[in-house]
């Protein structure tokens, strides 16, 4: 047997009886120790492995306890981002669909005024017949047309407090032209026998009461969105 290998079994040896030697000693300080704490409390050793095995139930259950509670912590933090994404997803979906029914109602709007535009001129015309000499309210009439015309097809994203105030206030000055212009018929009796005119008379009452709803509804979209 070569010289290495003795030392390398003599070298096992030694661990081996050192190992057991500390297993030993390790086995009688904790005897002595349950022997001194029996000494002391007046308990058996049974006893006392009885009260250390509890002890080390008891903190088993605490480290448990401490994983369950971080699990379910950790559980109830993903329902919670879960159901904020969610809530937020959903807000955010009817901000996009309160925000289509205002585009909606206010292309009704537009559509209603517009529908007024095109009467204008087939009244200007029925009254011109009977009242030539009021020009100087045709062409203010025309040019409140142009004017109020020109506010329309503006776009929500367009929509300010300026750009509504400015819309309203063509609107009115056409409203307030077309008022005189009903006021000349009216007064003049041939005006008011005219079969066209009085069909125009209609569709203008009409246009006006439409004008009336649209406009509520549009209130009530942009209430709602905002």
């Amino acid at each position: 047997m070569s010289t290495h290998l003795e030392e390398k079994i003599q070298q096992e040896i030694q661990k081996r009886v050192f190992d057991e030697e500390e297993k030993k000693r390790q086995s009688e300080g904790h005897l002595a120790s349950h022997e001194a704490l029996s000494e002391v409390s007046g308990l058996s050793r049974q006893e006392i492995d009885q009260i250390a095995k509890n002890v080390r139930l008891e903190m088993l259950q605490k480290e448990r306890s401490r994983k369950n509670f971080i699990r379910n912590a950790t559980i109830a933090g993903i329902v919670i981002v879960v159901f904020a994404a969610g809530m937020t997803m959903l807000q955010y979906n009817r901000m996009v669909s309160l925000s289509e029914d205002v585009r909606t109602k206010w292309s009704q709007v537009e559509n209603v005024y517009q529908r007024r535009l095109d009467l204008i001129p087939n009244l200007v015309n029925t009254v011109k017949a009977y009242a030539a000499h009021e020009q100087e309210l045709f062409e203010m009439l025309t040019d409140a047309r142009a004017n109020a015309g020109g506010m329309l097809n503006l776009s929500v994203e367009s929509l300010d407090a300026q750009a509504l105030r400015e819309f309203q206030a063509a609107q009115s000055q056409l409203s307030s032209a077309l008022q005189r212009m009903m006021v000349i018929a009216e007064d003049t009796p041939a005006i008011r026998s005219d079969q066209n005119f009085l069909a125009l008379q209609a569709q203008l009452e009409g246009s006006e009461n439409r004008i009336a709803v649209e406009r509520k509804r549009f209130n009530e979209a942009v209430q709602a969105y905002n």
